[in-house]
């Protein structure tokens, strides 16, 4: 029999859960709506790179900010003015008539995302102080995440089908004014006791590491190795040395190195990087490959998807009582080996893979990194000070966004390489349509589709199937070369696994 304090605990999780949700739904409606988002605005490859990678990029440079923040004036303050602020920018970005409008409101949305996850998983930290509780609390955690996933290409199938693209902003709407309600009455407030002052510089350096490595990573899609791609890449990363020199030095730093020091830490830091830059270049490729190549609807895609992601959900599940007696350094590389096992089930086929195969490959990676993701979660919680769970939160968070900025921008960029070198436009068609064409495959889609409105009479027969069929195959070129990447990343997290969580229990 639960008491009415352990009840409390409960509900105020299901209040958590609907910002994870929001996020979750967001992240995959997206990678579902990039179709029709390009042929409704013709974006180039890098535009619509932008569009996808700006809210984690923004999100992933500010969240140990925010972390640091939410510590110091309150982590459900923090909550509820990024629940509102999120809100009100989606609605903006609903109705944005161009995609210079969709990359800017896509970086607010970033700036109040950033103030949402690390205020949820810390305030289970200080909610559930028994381990079990917690360790069971931040499976139900992960849960959401995946189930939102789920959920969002089913709710954003529907509403792509009858909508035009811009209402998948509009979900988070009513999701998030439950939470405003809500999170006042059922969730305690927590912060640190001993705050220190707020270091605007630090601020500045985590967001100024962030943005020129990842612009850099563009321009090298868009113009090739050069020193103006390199040289904002070697700008980061002399900003983040200075970042971390001045995080050991002052008295109060945003982000405690120390954390860093404990291998589980650190170790279920880079599993979550290595295993979201994977999942998150799958899904960008999957995504189009269902769409725009097997010609499903949005719909029908994301029912493609949906085992994989209950799958997900359930491993992150069934994975608790067997952390309880198996050590991580064990459990954690086995279940990954089953994520390789899906990767390699795609790159062994090349960009041949129908949607069948498709769904399998993600039931196995569906399992792989949902139990995964659940024990390295807990540990990044558990051996943190619980006065500093907001920025060690804040860290776990970052590594899922840092590994979604990454795995479109890295695994993005050479499935748009690929795609350039290969495609083959027809005689014919225009400047702006060969432009369109020959940076993205949503770009091929548009074009063909307006050539018999337009200038298909002048052509010769058949050239809009003859467009089609060659950036098809382009697309696809590159879908190997990418899951053989998405199998590197997963084998080297299980590797970081096995020897950084040797010692924890």
């Amino acid at each position: 029999m639960l008491g009415q304090h352990d009840r409390r605990r409960w509900w105020a999780l299901a209040v958590l859960m609907l910002p994870v949700l929001l996020v979750s739904i967001d992240n995959t409606v997206l990678n579902f709506a990039l179709p029709a988002i390009s042929t409704a605005t013709l974006p180039t490859g890098v535009q619509l790179l932008w569009m996808v990678d700006i809210y984690p990029l923004v999100l992933a440079g500010l969240l140990v900010a925010m972390g640091s923040l939410g510590d110091r004036i309150g982590r459900r303050r923090l909550l509820l003015i990024g629940s509102a602020g999120f809100g009100v920018v989606s609605v903006f970005a609903a109705f944005s008539p161009s995609i210079e409008g969709l990359i800017i409101a896509r970086a607010a949305l970033g700036f109040f995302g950033a103030m949402l996850m690390p205020s949820t998983l810390s305030l289970l930290r200080s909610t559930f102080v028994d381990r079990d509780q917690r360790r069971l609390a931040i499976a139900i955690w992960a849960t959401g995440f995946a189930a939102g996933s789920a959920l969002g290409p089913v709710v954003g199938g529907i509403l792509l089908e009858h909508f035009a693209w811009g209402s998948v902003f509009l979900l988070a709407v009513p999701v998030l004014l439950p939470l405003l309600v809500l999170a006042p009455i059922l969730v305690t407030e927590s912060r640190d006791p001993h705050p220190g002052r707020i270091d605007f510089l630090s601020i500045a350096l985590s967001l100024g590491t962030m943005l020129p490595i990842v612009y850099g990573i563009k321009s090298i899609a868009e113009h090739g190795v050069s020193w103006l791609s390199l040289a904002p890449i070697v700008l980061g990363l002399g900003l983040g040395v200075w970042f971390v020199r001045r995080q050991v030095r002052v008295p109060n730093p945003m982000l405690d190195m120390g954390l860093f020091r404990r291998g589980a830490f650190s170790g279920a830091v880079g599993v979550n990087l290595l295993s979201v830059t994977a999942l998150v270049g799958c899904l960008f490729f999957i995504s189009q490959h269902l769409q725009l190549v097997l010609g499903l609807s949005p719909l029908s895609a994301g029912l493609v998807l949906v085992p994989g992601l209950a799958a997900m959900i359930v491993a992150g599940l069934l994975i608790v009582p067997i952390a309880r007696r198996v050590r991580p350094s064990r459990v954690v590389p086995a279940a990954l080996l089953v994520s390789v096992a899906g990767f390699a089930s795609i790159a062994l086929r090349g960009g041949q893979i129908d949607a069948f195969w498709i769904g399998v490959a993600f039931v196995l990676l569906g399992i792989g990194i949902g139990a995964a993701e659940t024990v390295s979660n807990e540990l990044i919680v558990a051996t943190a000070p619980a006065d500093k769970a907001g920025a060690a939160s804040a860290v776990s968070e970052t590594a899922y966004e840092l590994g979604a900025v990454l795995g479109t921008a890295v695994l993005g960029t050479i499935l748009t390489v690929s795609y350039r070198a290969a495609v083959l436009l027809p005689e014919g068609l225009t400047t702006a349509e060969r432009l369109a064409a020959g940076e993205t495959l949503g770009g091929a889609v548009a074009v063909a589709e307006q050539l018999p409105a337009g200038v298909a009479e002048q052509l010769p027969a058949g050239v809009a199937e003859q467009l089609l069929d060659s950036a098809r195959h382009a697309f696809d070129s590159g879908v190997g070369l990418t899951a053989w990447i998405g199998v590197a990343l997963v084998l080297g997290a299980a590797v970081v696994a096995l020897v950084a969580l040797r010692r924890a229990r």
